[in-house]
């Protein structure tokens, strides 16, 4: 008898490529193309996305070469004989505290979304510890079936995006995206810097890498992981901007749900679609937020394994909870969500690459054959 593929407990290339993807797909791409239109001129928004992406994807292959050699040691482990026990817990802890902020910050931003467009009359509060307690139950669940899980939202997800976006195209001006090439270096910089952000998420890596059965094909599925998310939101602003213009781009808050709102169907045989696609995005958000507690809860478990799986869940819960309610308006969100991307960058990406120079020179020994 053949053994059941999917059955197993290991994930390959295809398992990685889209995991990543989906971890990188959430709110971002919901409020990106404002936030370009503040800081670059016409369309030329495309042009920081671009480099965005081929910094995302540089990062993303750095980190997947250096999570091959621990794929099955793990990171603690492998962190421990580098740098010391002490520093290794510290870089652990540190990381498990950017994915529960970032769990935080996934929950916060589709509470106040769904607020404005599904839920007028409810409070924040309640939405918020609605979808926690959904996420709570998908991570309490098999790590491995979370990650396939991926593979049946992400095709319906894109989908969904791919339809609005052929849609809105008989409404979108192509005058809008002229001139070309008009924005100075220092705007594209600004907006490169806020894209790279949207594209954090790769790093899950660091964990997800012991589960694959090919460890050495990780770089690989991490930059095309990466890159598909960087023509999703490519495609979403270029429209954006031909759908409301560069100048009207920069006072929506949502524009992308704001697109599917404008988009005209043949027919009318939807009136309000962007109820649809929100609905479907909040998948997308779903599947970002439990990968992201899992990991937090995968880093707490590395270090402190005699507490089970399931209480580091419940322990975190509350304190996730209370940190994603933090911001009082969207400003202080605003605020809340560059202090954790500056946090990412440094204990997802810096801390690791300086664990495996250290780790190289002194001979620790690796899992790559």
């Amino acid at each position: 008898m053949k053994y059941f593929e999917y059955g197993d407990r290991e994930i390959g290339f295809f398992d990685m490529t889209i995991t990543i993807s989906s971890m990188i797909i959430g709110v971002g791409v919901i409020t990106l193309p404002r936030d370009l239109a503040k800081t670059v001129e016409s369309s030329d928004g495309w042009i920081s996305l671009l480099f965005a992406g081929l910094i995302a994807a540089g990062c993303a292959w750095t980190l997947a070469y250096i999570a091959t050699h621990f794929s099955k040691q793990g990171y603690y482990r492998y962190a421990t004989a580098a740098v010391t026990k002490p520093i290794a817990i510290f870089a652990l802890l540190s990381l498990a505290l950017y994915f529960i902020l970032f769990t935080a910050f996934e929950i916060r931003a589709i509470a106040n979304i769904s607020k404005q467009y599904l839920f007028e009359n409810t409070p924040v509060e309640v939405i918020s510890l609605t979808f926690l307690i959904v996420v709570i139950y998908a991570v309490t669940g098999s790590r491995v079936g979370l990650i396939r899980l991926n593979i049946l939202f992400i095709p319906i997800v894109i989908f969904i995006t791919i339809l609005v976006l052929l849609f809105s195209l008989g409404i979108a001006d192509s005058k809008d995206l002229k001139p070309f090439f008009i924005t100075d270096l220092k705007s594209l910089t600004v907006g490169m810097k806020n894209s790279t952000f949207s594209f954090l998420g790769f790093e899950v890596i660091l964990f997800y890498i012991s589960l694959m059965n090919r460890p050495q094909h990780a770089p690989k599925a991490a930059v095309i992981g990466v890159f598909l998310p960087v023509i999703l939101y490519t495609a979403i602003y270029l429209v954006c901007v031909g759908v409301f213009s560069q100048m009207a781009l920069q006072e929506i808050t949502y524009p992308a749900v704001e697109l599917a709102k404008e988009m005209q169907i043949p027919g009318e045989f939807f009136e309000r679609f962007e109820s649809i696609f929100f609905t479907i995005w909040i998948m997308a958000v779903f599947t970002t937020t439990f990968m992201a507690y899992d990991c937090a809860v995968y880093a707490l478990y590395s270090v402190f394994p005699k507490r089970k799986h399931v209480t580091w869940i419940f322990i975190l819960s509350p304190i996730i909870y209370l940190t994603c309610m933090f911001p009082k308006n969207l400003t202080d969100f605003s605020k809340y969500s560059m202090y954790i991307s500056y946090i990412g960058v440094v204990v997802s990406i810096l801390f690791p690459i300086i664990i495996h120079v250290i780790a190289k020179v002194r001979g620790v020994k690796s899992d790559v054959v």
